[in-house]
């Protein structure tokens, strides 16, 4: 899953593709290297990041998404309603909502509606408090266990089991430790049965352990791609894709 941020204040390459034209080459790019899906987001969800309004997002993400139209699956990277339907609409098949139907729960009509893939995620709090001293009884368990709530809650307002996909979401209200526990421990998420998705491209806890700035930190984020996928990551979702994708070809080579 190849990253297309329309946004001017993203961490890692927040203003450089805010123009669509620039944005639609670089997914382009990114399918050529090896992206079987882009995923589109117009609001940034870093910490601390700053709300936008729909109508602003709607203006980043909907000229990218019909861009893509021939070019693949794309997911939109959204918790909007009126974004997700858009985006939908443009020929997104997938919406990708990091609060996992607590911000916007019409959502989950939505994609039942149309048939298309629902990613939930967790995160403790919001993008503007979740680094706020995140704090778990065991991380693994307690995130286990939210998205298991959110997963009956999405198969209730009828989205099909096989549409949905979990996120344990990564550096979203967690420690440096916390997060590696979530990578050592993936066996455990994989017990709700469905697949997970994991990003940990270019985040800030792969800078703790070695002191990287956010452009250097390529190496963190293939070794921690590469081996989540060992311990059962299904869906990789980065910025460098070229480059992860050659790491997971070794590795499936050498693993088998």
């Amino acid at each position: 899953m190849g990253v297309v941020n329309v946004t001017p204040d993203s961490f890692s390459d927040g203003g450089r593709f805010l123009d669509a034209d620039a944005a639609i080459a670089h997914g382009r790019e990114l399918v050529g290297q090896g992206a079987g899906i882009l995923d589109v987001g117009g609001e940034s969800t870093r910490p601390g990041a700053e709300a936008v309004s729909a109508e602003e997002e709607l203006g980043r993400v909907v000229p990218v998404i019909r861009g893509f139209a021939d070019g693949g699956a794309v997911s939109v990277d959204t918790s909007k309603l009126v974004v997700a339907e858009a985006a939908l609409d443009a020929g997104a098949s997938i919406v990708n909502d990091v609060t996992a139907l607590r911000n916007d729960p019409e959502i989950g009509a939505l994609c039942a509606d149309r048939g298309v893939g629902l990613v939930l995620m967790h995160m403790l709090g919001d993008p503007r408090s979740m680094q706020a001293n995140p704090t778990y009884d065991d991380v693994v368990d307690d995130v286990k266990a939210f998205l298991a709530e959110r997963l009956a809650f999405a198969i209730d307002a009828g989205v099909a089991e096989e549409k949905i996909w979990l996120d344990p979401g990564i550096g979203f209200g967690k420690t440096l430790e916390h997060n590696l526990e979530l990578l050592r421990r993936l066996g455990e998420l994989r017990e709700l049965g469905r697949p997970l998705v994991i990003g940990t491209s270019r985040k800030s806890f792969l800078g703790k352990i070695d002191g990287s700035e956010v452009d250097d930190r390529i190496g963190g984020t293939i070794a921690s791609t590469v081996l989540a996928a060992a311990e059962g990551a299904d869906v990789l979702r980065v910025h460098d894709v070229a480059e992860t994708a050659q790491a997971m070809a070794m590795a499936n080579a050498i693993l088998g």
